[in-house]
């Protein structure tokens, strides 16, 4: 697949690929605990693999990481939550699977195959055009693991794999581009909630288990966060003012905890051999909601529309090309009509590394590193 894909070389791309490798190997803190880490997911943690896709979910053009180095392809005006686990880790920056500096030693630290319009289903997101479903994305990981058995031996590359964190954060597009988007997608008149949320599970679990096979031990799980409340849902105006739109933070609380009780049978089975597996759920709706709740505490001021955007409460689309963002974005909540801030993901960043377990079940990244 990989091989097969038309990459287009622009100045910008080229230039944060550097950078990125420059930071690998200049920068980076080497943790004994954690070889690697592997990214999984969608727009909310996509470094720029949808640069390279014929695709209609790209963010690589500004005001997209105006405190960022350049437009790298990521949703947000600066880092996603996965580049903010990485930091806490040790680990520098993920380069995106699809860059052309991704391979050889550039991979050994890690990958983010993460991307836009991307979800757990194979249809979820056709509408926007070309993206890696989360099966992809593990047929891509697999491509990744051949370079690195190449550069490895039998016994090392065990161990290195047992080392690696994964991070697998999927579900939104598939409620958002998907279930909630009758128009385009049959699953509603299908499924009742309840009944999509365990085909969701059915086949994500398949996914997770086939990351195991080929030697990977440590997962975190990210939960679906509270689909109602972003500027994009906001703008139905089928909410009352100051509140969310409970029927799609419904939906994303019934997922949430399938994804919940999955960790827990998951750890159940492959958490007491000698191929010992450990998962943990990241609690991403309950802790967006206290962001929410809690705005103020947070140093928030603004948590019911996008930075930039266009339409009721910026929440109509994404950013357009050239268009000028506030200049507060360390007072908002959301970034775009879908996306949090920076500042957002830096603190679901520390709570699923350091939190309690009601942020991160049964144990957070930090004391899944040490074990």
């Amino acid at each position: 697949m990989k091989q097969m894909m038309e990459i287009e070389f622009t100045k910008h791309c080229v230039a944060i690929s550097l950078m990125m490798i420059l930071t690998c190997s200049t920068t980076a803190v080497s943790s004994p605990h954690v070889t690697a880490m592997f990214a999984f997911g969608d727009s909310l943690t996509d470094p720029g693999n949808n640069n390279y896709l014929s695709s209609l979910a790209k963010a690589n053009y500004v005001p997209y990481g105006v405190d960022f180095w350049t437009p790298s392809g990521r949703f947000c005006n600066g880092k996603t939550f996965v580049d903010y686990i990485g930091q806490l880790l040790g680990l520098p920056i993920l380069l995106p699977y699809t860059s052309p500096f991704a391979t050889g030693t550039n991979v050994v630290r890690g990958v983010n195959y993460a991307s836009a319009a991307g979800g757990i289903l194979e249809d979820t997101g056709r509408h926007l055009g070309e993206r890696f479903s989360l099966s992809a994305q593990v047929v891509n990981f697999e491509s990744t693991l051949s370079e690195l058995r190449s550069q490895m031996g039998d016994e090392e590359i065990v161990n290195y794999l047992a080392k690696a964190i994964v991070v697998m954060s999927l579900g939104s597009n598939d409620y958002i581009n998907n279930y909630m988007l009758p128009s385009f997608y049959s699953s509603s008149y299908i499924y009742a909630p309840k009944d999509f949320a365990d085909l969701l599970i059915n086949s994500y679990t398949r996914q997770i288990l086939a990351l195991r096979s080929l030697g990977l031990r440590k997962f975190l799980l990210g939960g679906v966060g509270p689909l109602g409340c972003i500027p994009n849902q906001l703008a139905g105006g089928t909410a009352s003012t100051g509140k969310c739109v409970a029927y799609a933070n419904n939906v994303a609380a019934i997922f949430n905890e399938r994804l919940k009780s999955l960790v827990d049978d998951l750890n159940t089975k492959y958490n007491n051999n000698d191929s010992r597996t450990i998962f943990a759920y990241g609690n991403t709706l309950g802790a967006t909601l206290d962001i929410l709740n809690n705005a103020n505490t947070y140093g928030f001021n603004v948590t019911d529309r996008g930075c930039c955007g266009i339409g009721r409460n910026r929440g109509q689309i994404t950013c357009l090309p050239f268009s000028v963002p506030c200049d507060n974005r360390k007072e908002h909540i959301f970034w775009d009509a879908f996306h949090p801030t920076e500042a957002v993901n830096r603190i679901l960043a520390q709570r699923a590394y350091s939190g309690s377990p009601s942020d991160c079940h049964p144990l957070n990244i930090q004391q899944m590193a040490l074990i």
